[in-house]
């Protein structure tokens, strides 16, 4: 079992606002607390949530190289930054992975190039939201029917003009499925694992699993083989940018890729 923890970010009340979480400080406090509230001396990994616009990521990533030296955590990370932060914040210490948005429906880090930095500088790549939030599990709830506290409901990828565009991809990547006798949550976590394995294996998804029976069908997605023949088609149904609407609001899109 690997304990991984993220920093979180400090939040003043406003949706859109520009969110700190950069500085040493801070950092340094929410790894103790986290430690206190799990009732251990040392996590695995320590990540930090986004990088600070106002503080720079050299900064943090020292900040963070301090509380390896100390014992309070084995590795550290980064979560939703670009390709050149990894760089430079790497060039100060080792980081041990990216924790990334990364689905058939978000394929951002191809574009904007984390895939290939982590390849390049030896880390693995978490990839979360594998299910695209929902969107490409077997229990996609309407949006009606989503509670208020349902964090989905304010995503573009779930309104009403992107929602029938985004299901008829997920019909067409459903049809997939069904051929090669899986269901469409393990195809989606297959994918980001093929496509880590053209490369050595270093992409790993993180879905979720609220019951026994998702977690043991998360599970024998590792079952199943997709060729080149299927990723092509894959390719062919989502190319990058497939999904209609923004991964999160447009106001919060300034948080990633910093």
């Amino acid at each position: 079992m690997v304990i991984h923890s993220k920093s979180g970010s400090p939040r003043d009340g406003s949706p859109d606002a520009v969110r700190g979480g950069g500085d040493p400080r801070y950092l340094r406090q929410t790894c103790e607390q986290s430690l206190k509230n799990l009732g251990i001396e040392t996590l695995d990994v320590f990540c930090m949530s986004r990088v600070d616009p106002n503080v720079p990521v050299e900064e943090s990533v020292r900040g963070m190289a301090e509380l390896v030296s100390e014992g309070k955590t084995r590795f550290i990370s980064l979560s939703e930054c670009s390709a050149q932060s990894l760089r430079r914040g790497s060039a100060v210490h080792p980081l041990a992975s990216l924790q990334m948005e990364y689905s058939l429906f978000s394929r951002d880090a191809e574009e904007q190039g984390q895939i290939d930095a982590c390849k390049e500088l030896g880390m693995a790549m978490m990839a979360y939201a594998v299910l695209g939030r929902g969107m490409l599990s077997a229990e996609l709830r309407k949006l009606e029917e989503m509670t208020a506290d349902d964090i989905r409901a304010d995503l573009p990828r779930f309104h009403s003009a992107n929602v029938e565009k985004n299901l008829e991809l997920r019909r067409a990547l459903d049809a997939i499925a069904c051929r090669e006798n899986a269901t469409l949550t393990q195809l989606s976590i297959a994918w980001p694992m093929a496509q880590g394995s053209r490369a050595g294996g270093f992409i790993v998804p993180i879905p979720g699993a609220k019951s026994r029976k998702h977690l043991e069908e998360n599970v024998r997605a590792a079952e199943i083989v997709l060729t080149a023949e299927d990723l092509a088609e894959i390719d062919r149904i989502v190319p990058p940018g497939a999904a209609s609407g923004t991964r999160y609001p447009i106001g919060q899109m300034h948080r990633v890729n910093i």
